[in-house]
């Protein structure tokens, strides 16, 4: 049955033969000793050559390593690149994310911030026919933290693109628009929420805490009250439960918010919260919600 290590010989044997593919390496759980792999995980693969595009738009080469279900192309989660997402035989889920052997010699001149995170938790050189991985690995990492502590107008930007976008929910889930306001609490909110969370997080417990990306093991870093709240703060597809997922989603922000501007010394717009807070409320009274303001 094929399995996850012979699936990485199969990768660096075919990477190995293919003339424009000059460096691969793995990234992730595979190669992590903090989190590492477990039977849920996946291959994370970065190749690097001089033709990207060729493995970018064609699921051939992929589909000649190994038996596979499926294949597709998107954009990496940071949106700087693309990556080719594999299912193999047996539910084997691998991503290769592929990039220009230029990014190598750029990275050797200054390594990124989210590059040096990657390589300090832990990666495995597959190929490396020109040893610039090598090379690029035996670097100094600089001393960067991913996390940006954002001055105050940038803190209250978001809290207000936050409560904006309650009332905006509220308005749409009261015309009847359950798809649009389901999405407006169970998608931008949340993706503010955690970036409050992420906030909160290292307000607290300092600017070097480990949050991780994109909201990874949050349920571990972030505060264990939030974490509770958090189960209630979802909601089906029903206007009265998307009613209070918003109105949890909201209480939830509010104490984050203003735990997090305590510690940094910020002042809130606490009125202009305050009014959409309450026509906010006014608009979900009629599905039983209240929402207290501070």
């Amino acid at each position: 049955m094929l399995d996850f290590n012979d699936l990485k010989e199969r990768i660096t044997a075919w990477a190995e033969t293919v003339p424009d593919v000059r460096a691969a390496l793995i990234l992730g759980s595979q190669a992590r000793t903090d989190h590492p792999a477990d039977e849920w995980s996946d291959l994370d693969i970065l190749i690097f050559t001089h033709q990207p595009q060729q493995f970018i738009q064609s699921a051939e080469w992929a589909k000649a390593i190994a038996p596979a279900w499926l294949s597709f192309s998107e954009r990496t989660g940071d949106g700087q690149s693309w990556e080719r997402r594999t299912l193999y035989a047996g539910g084997l889920d691998v991503d290769v994310s592929v990039n220009p052997v230029e990014w190598l010699d750029a990275i050797q001149a200054e390594i990124p911030p989210v590059m040096a995170d990657i390589i300090r938790r832990g990666v495995r050189i597959l190929v490396d026919k020109d040893g610039k991985l090598r090379h690029i690995l035996s670097l100094p990492l600089p001393q960067v933290s991913l996390f940006e502590k954002p001055d105050q107008p940038a803190f209250i930007n978001a809290t207000s693109d936050f409560w904006y976008h309650t009332l905006w929910s509220a308005k749409h889930l009261r015309r009847g628009e359950l798809w649009w306001a389901k999405s407006g609490v169970d998608m931008h909110l949340k993706w503010l929420l955690q970036q409050m969370l992420e906030w909160h997080a290292q307000a607290l417990k300092g600017d070097g805490y480990d949050t991780w990306l994109r909201g990874r093991f949050l349920e571990e870093w972030a505060d264990p009250r939030a974490v509770e709240q958090l189960k209630a703060s979802f909601a089906h597809y029903d206007a009265n439960d998307i009613a209070r997922a918003l109105s949890t989603t909201m209480h939830l922000y509010r104490w984050l918010e203003d735990e997090t501007a305590a510690k940094w010394g910020y002042s809130l717009p606490l009125e202009g919260e305050r009014q959409t807070a309450n026509l906010t409320d006014q608009l979900l009274k009629e599905y039983g919600v209240n929402i207290p303001w501070r």
